[in-house]
């Protein structure tokens, strides 16, 4: 069982919002580091933002000032908030632990963002 499930993605026009959710399960949350990736067409899958254990942020210089990353540990959801969507942005965004994402493991289906230019 694939322990990440990520939903939220769309289609957005240029300039637009959309909020992603990661549901986790069969692990302990509140204990792992957590990462939003994504991976365009013809890319190699890239990491846009992370979260600590102690809810400390950190983000790639391109989504830096727009999107936010956070996560809710009662819920054992991280969440990902998009804003000012640009064309750049369309990918598959996955979530996944640090840890596993490092070892290329245990990756979901993702979910699909598109923005219209």
């Amino acid at each position: 069982q694939v322990p990440v499930v990520e939903s939220g993605g769309g289609l957005v026009e240029s300039g637009g919002s959309l909020r992603l959710s990661c549901a986790t399960s069969g692990f302990t949350f509140s204990l792992f580091a957590m990462g939003w990736y994504r991976q365009a067409p013809g890319k190699q899958r890239e990491l846009v933002a992370g979260i600590t254990t102690d809810g400390g942020t950190d983000y790639a210089d391109s989504v830096k000032g727009r999107f936010i990353i956070s996560r809710d540990n009662a819920k054992d959801t991280v969440y990902l908030q998009m804003n000012s969507l640009k064309p750049d942005d369309t990918a598959v965004y996955y979530c996944n632990t640090k840890s596993w994402a490092a070892a290329n493991r245990l990756w979901g289906q993702g979910t699909l963002v598109n923005v219209l230019s």
